[in-house]
């Protein structure tokens, strides 16, 4: 009689397996980040960051923007990037993290990388004469109505601007957070 063999775990249900079984760090010290692997550390501050949104009582809005300004310029710009690389700055608008533009501005330029808050800049402001186009045409903010603007919008030519500059952008914060290892400690 033959042994059946166990299905070895293909690469996708080991990472979610990974990611769920992370090490969350409900404190941070200089000391603690500085144990916390490159690979790891923007997602050792972000789980820091959703563990103080998770106050009761208190919308996720008003606690991102009580935070320092270390945390909030890796929580915007990452926000920036992971919605423009899924749907461009269209998505990016249209969602909640649109609400921290501004605050995205800022936060690249604290990380050190000037030309994104430009680009930004130029993103809130067509974004701006969208909503204002919108208005005036009485457009809903519908999923169909989003689906509908990437045609001949504005936003996305940038998009593929925001592409070229994000090589290694992620290198950039990690070094932000090591050089600055102060702004980043915390109790949630």
């Amino acid at each position: 009689m033959t042994k059946k063999k166990r299905p070895v775990k293909d690469k996708i249900e080991l990472f979610i397996e990974e990611f769920q079984n992370r090490k969350r760090y409900p404190t941070l010290t200089v000391e603690i980040l500085k144990k916390i692997p490159d690979a790891k550390l923007e997602e050792a501050i972000m789980d820091f960051i959703d563990c103080h949104a998770q106050r009761k009582g208190v919308s996720q809005y008003d606690v991102i923007k009580t935070l320092s300004p270390g945390f909030l310029a890796i929580y915007t710009t990452l926000q920036v990037e992971a919605e423009v690389v899924n749907g461009g700055f269209n998505q990016y608008f249209f969602n909640s993290s649109g609400d921290f533009a501004s605050e995205a501005v800022a936060g690249f330029e604290l990380i050190g990388t000037p030309a994104l808050a430009r680009l930004m800049e130029r993103a809130i402001a067509i974004n701006h004469e969208n909503q204002e186009k919108n208005k005036k045409l009485n457009i809903p903010r519908t999923l169909e109505a989003l689906s509908k603007s990437y045609k001949g919008n504005r936003l996305n030519k940038l998009d593929d601007e925001f592409y070229a500059q994000m090589k290694d952008l992620w290198k950039t914060r990690v070094r932000f957070i090591r050089a600055n290892l102060h702004l980043f400690v915390g109790e949630c």
